[in-house]
């Protein structure tokens, strides 16, 4: 019973969340301490830490925790499952009305226009951070631009250029 109560709660969680996983914290918050009383406000607020310190969705993490710390391994899965499989089945219905009908103009049209606002929003990302790291410096720029030349050429793997570049910063800053 408590493994099917994890599953809908975080079912209901990821149903209702718009905005990504950080408009979904308030929501995991009155769910988990408020509906069900599985944790204090504590012990809340330390998952919330952990899972943005861990790689992946906040959403994601936080379930998984929060269902391990409820139920154990068991748990984890049963709260990871709950919180991705509303979007799934969005994805899947989604793929599947666009195949059928990605001949007609007005979805073409639609999925530009997607595109292009996509490509708008990774801009403005991307003009956001330019400015927090102080880009006009020489160095933050000489580095930006190595960074975007290097990985266009020879498409080394980020992961490499991020070291490397973070060992060149040690030395620069």
């Amino acid at each position: 019973m408590l493994l099917l109560k994890i599953f809908l709660s975080f079912f209901k969680i990821g149903l209702i969340s718009f905005g990504g996983g950080y408009a979904m914290i308030p929501l995991i918050q009155k769910e988990i301490i408020g509906v069900q009383g599985w944790l204090t406000v504590n012990e809340f607020l330390d998952i919330i830490a952990i899972a943005e310190m861990t790689p992946g969705p906040i959403a994601i993490n936080s379930a998984t925790y929060i269902g391990y710390k409820t139920a154990g391994v068991i748990g984890s899965v049963v709260a990871t499952l709950g919180v991705v499989t509303p979007s799934f089945i969005a994805m899947v219905i989604l793929a599947y009305i666009i195949n059928k009908t990605k001949h007609l103009p007005q979805i073409k049209g639609a999925l530009k226009g997607i595109v292009s606002g996509v490509i708008a929003l990774i801009g403005y990302a991307t003009f956001k951070m330019a400015i927090g790291v102080d880009i006009l410096s020489i160095y933050n720029f000489l580095i930006c631009l190595g960074a975007f030349l290097l990985f266009h050429f020879t498409k080394k793997h980020p992961v490499l250029l991020l070291i490397g570049f973070g060992i060149i910063g040690i030395f620069i800053f």
